[in-house]
């Protein structure tokens, strides 16, 4: 009619197939048309990312403990087990952040994608939480190492003291402890021939 102009897009996988520019006296607008195939392929995508999230939950397993699905951790600081630090698990499978599988054509909205976004803000700052509250505990866990480690090493450093020998000084004093005792022979032996000698004048 000479008061719009219509873009189309080349490539029908767009997002939006056609767009509409009308100027009239209130002045610019703008319409167009959604491609249900192109946000139905990213429908497909988002679902496949939140399987790869609840698989990655899942396998994230250590000795029989998994923390990203609820599990707690006792960590055991000494030989008695009085002492120990109990880290409590979450759970970071896609439900439990709040993601939900979308369906097909359920994008073809704005509105439904402001939906979806909100649940992965949220999805993330869930998850900043959960990291904040494990790298306070793995600092724990590592100062606690760094110390008993230190300790160990004091323990065999004292126990070293005392079990090693420097055997040139061993060596040097085992022979002044053997010229000793001959000396302390000879010095005997001298002395009771002295003694025989004074009782042979009688």
């Amino acid at each position: 009619d000479g008061k719009s102009i219509v873009l189309k897009a080349a490539n029908t996988a767009e997002d939006v197939e056609k767009t509409v520019v009308s100027v009239s006296g209130g002045g610019i607008e703008m319409s167009g048309t959604v491609n249900p195939n192109a946000r139905d392929t990213y429908v497909e995508q988002f679902n496949s990312i939140l399987t790869q999230i609840n698989q990655l939950a899942s396998d994230a397993s250590y000795k029989g403990v998994n923390l990203l699905k609820g599990e707690d951790l006792k960590v055991v600081f000494n030989e008695d087990r009085s002492s120990f630090l109990e880290v409590k698990g979450d759970h970071a499978d896609a439900v439990s952040l709040g993601l939900i599988e979308a369906a097909a054509g359920s994008w073809n909205e704005n509105t439904d994608l402001d939906g979806t976004i909100t649940a992965i803000d949220g999805a993330i700052n869930k998850l900043r939480d959960m990291a904040t509250k494990f790298g306070n505990n793995y600092s724990i866990v590592e100062t606690r190492q760094e110390f008993t480690e230190n300790l160990i090493n004091v323990l065999e450093e004292g126990a070293d003291d005392l079990t090693l020998a420097d055997m040139n000084e061993e060596s040097a004093n085992m022979l002044a402890l053997q010229t000793r005792q001959q000396l302390a022979t000879n010095s005997l032996s001298l002395a009771s021939q002295a003694a025989q000698s004074v009782l042979s004048l009688f």
